[in-house]
């Protein structure tokens, strides 16, 4: 499939993999049609989606499965006047509807608004009068459903609510039931344009309201980057990648760039998060490919891996949030395998990544997407040096790259204080060391000043999560009257640890990170909790530690 979109398929190297990827863009691309339905005509067999759940319930869907279900879920949705631009709200956490629902949409030009179960009656009304969203179609259960009835007085373009089971409320539509009567799906008569919007995406963002990011129709091509040189598939692949549905890491992991390049999605629907669970799972499906969060990857950790066969599992990636090297080298210590790390953001694909062609530093978000003009700067407008801070950004001059988003949806001051002068600016900082190689530093607004130095929070946070007594941490600039800012950390501590909480584990882990990294670095207060503020994505809030903090110095 991917030889349709790529000039070249096969490379030799990061240098021939730089100079030479290239997309071929369709003038009219739709991925349901393209991919989804390609496949179905070409192998109907091939196995599209291996779903499971924590109930033991196993299902295989083959492509042909999958056309058949989109094409009724398709019909189903026409009949109910749901149509080309219309905005529709997906909260199916890692249901199997999701996929009939997502691609129905794309055949009919509807757009799709992935959502999290976690939204509470607040974030509903509140996406549902910014998109001016006309269906939602969610889980039945009392907490989700509940939360939408109590939206709806709110949301005065809702016009159809849908539940996909098991409980459909009063004044639901039955998901299952429509698609069984559904008539024959017949094609819209119009053919998608490629800046036609297929997601509308609301970040989690750690302040203010989420964002609306906008994704056209040759997104997924985008992605065929992400699946075949940083997931490393092929077409006898079986990858999971742990995420909701709710997430666009959903679409970065099961199911653009997977489909495309021929492999099988492996789906776990779980309520509860269990690393035993998951490592069990891989074991028993024989997974070969694996992409986490580092959160994910610091629990497998703690599991003695050598209690499950995960002979199967060829290649492990890793993005969501920086990595900790310790994490890597536990991981490998523990599997033999290297976690490639990847960098990327709602408004991109993978920009930054640990190809197959590099070897992987750990820490390291690795080196440039070739598919992006990616570069460093200083905010005097020039590329950093090496070993310099400078911001990530996208320089478009020479062409806007597949995969980076058409604007804040409704918000033109917003995108444009993002994406002005041919540069989009992702507000994450970052330095290169002399062999290219990307390393986060954090949020621009999230950097410490402290005695005229500049110090990175994640650069602190490695270092103190290689002490065993933390399982997570947060550091933060303190207001200082003679170094301007101080770095403090706050510290949730493993169970070994809770009981000795006081000055003396303080100044150890004071003098760890001194032994760690450089000694000016080290946090001056710390501050143990049971829990760190989060965003819904899991995103940690430090600004709501920052302004906590100023609020006890009033």
């Amino acid at each position: 499939m991917i030889e349709k979109y790529l000039k070249k398929t096969q490379f030799s190297d990061y240098e021939d993999f730089k100079n030479n990827f290239e997309l071929i863009i369709p003038e009219h691309f739709n991925f349901a049609y393209d991919v989804v339905d390609e496949w179905a005509a070409k192998e109907p067999d091939k196995l599209a989606l291996l779903w499971t759940n924590d109930l033991g319930e196993c299902r295989h869907y083959t492509f042909a499965d999958i056309k058949r279900y989109t094409d009724q879920t398709a019909s189903w949705f026409q009949s109910l006047g749901i149509g080309r631009g219309d905005m529709v709200m997906a909260i199916l956490k890692r249901r199997a509807e999701f996929w009939f629902t997502i691609i129905a949409l794309h055949k009919i030009g509807a757009v799709t608004i992935p959502a999290t179960h976690l939204l509470t009656k607040k974030d509903i009304v509140y996406r549902n009068n910014a998109a001016s969203i006309k269906a939602i179609v969610a889980v039945g259960d009392d907490i989700i459903t509940k939360h939408i009835n109590d939206a709806l007085p709110d949301s005065p373009t809702i016009k159809h609510l849908i539940s996909v089971g098991p409980v459909i409320p009063e004044g639901w539509k039955d998901f299952h039931e429509g698609i069984r009567t559904a008539k024959p799906f017949k094609r819209p008569g119009f053919q998608t344009n490629n800046d036609d919007p297929l997601i509308v995406s609301f970040t989690s963002g750690t302040t203010g309201d989420p964002k609306m990011v906008i994704l056209d129709s040759i997104y997924p091509l985008g992605h065929i980057q992400t699946a075949c040189f940083w997931h490393n598939l092929h077409e006898k692949s079986l990858h999971l990648t742990i995420a909701d549905t709710g997430w666009l890491k959903a679409v970065w992991g099961k199911l653009y760039g997977q489909w495309l390049a021929g492999a099988a999605v492996f789906v776990y629907d779980h309520e509860k998060f269990v690393p035993a669970d998951i490592l069990k799972m891989i074991e028993k499906y024989k997974v070969t490919s694996l992409c986490a969060p580092p959160t994910i990857f610091r629990f497998l950790i703690r599991e003695d891996l050598s209690n499950y066969d995960l002979s199967h599992l060829e290649w492990c990636t890793i993005a969501g949030e920086a990595l900790n090297p310790e994490v890597y080298n536990q991981f490998y210590k523990q599997t033999g395998i290297k976690l490639h790390e990847g960098y990327g953001q709602s408004e991109t694909t993978v920009t930054v990544l640990t190809s197959p062609w590099i070897e992987p530093k750990p820490g390291s978000m690795g080196l440039p997407s070739p598919q992006y003009d990616v570069d460093l700067m200083t905010p005097d407008g020039r590329s950093a040096e090496v070993g310099e801070h400078g911001q990530i950004v996208i320089r478009t001059t020479k062409g806007y790259p597949v995969g980076l988003f058409k604007g804040y949806y409704r918000n033109e001051e917003l995108t444009k204080e993002a994406y002005h002068d041919g540069v989009y600016y992702t507000g994450d900082l970052a330095w290169r060391d002399e062999d290219g190689y990307f390393w986060f530093v954090g949020r621009a607004d999230d950097v410490i000043k402290s005695s005229g130095y500049r110090i990175g929070p994640f650069e602190v946070e490695s270092a103190l999560m290689t002490h065993p007594a933390v399982v997570e941490c947060a550091i933060t600039a303190v207001p200082d009257e003679i170094r301007g800012q101080v770095v403090k950390a706050t510290v949730i501590l493993s169970k070994e640890y809770k009981d000795k909480a006081g000055d003396d584990l303080v100044k150890e882990l004071q003098n760890h990170v001194k032994k760690v990294t450089a000694p000016y670095k080290y946090p001056r207060i710390i501050e143990f909790v049971d829990e760190l503020p989060k965003t819904i994505s899991g995103k940690i809030r430090r600004v709501e530690i920052r302004d906590k903090d100023s609020q006890k110095k009033l």
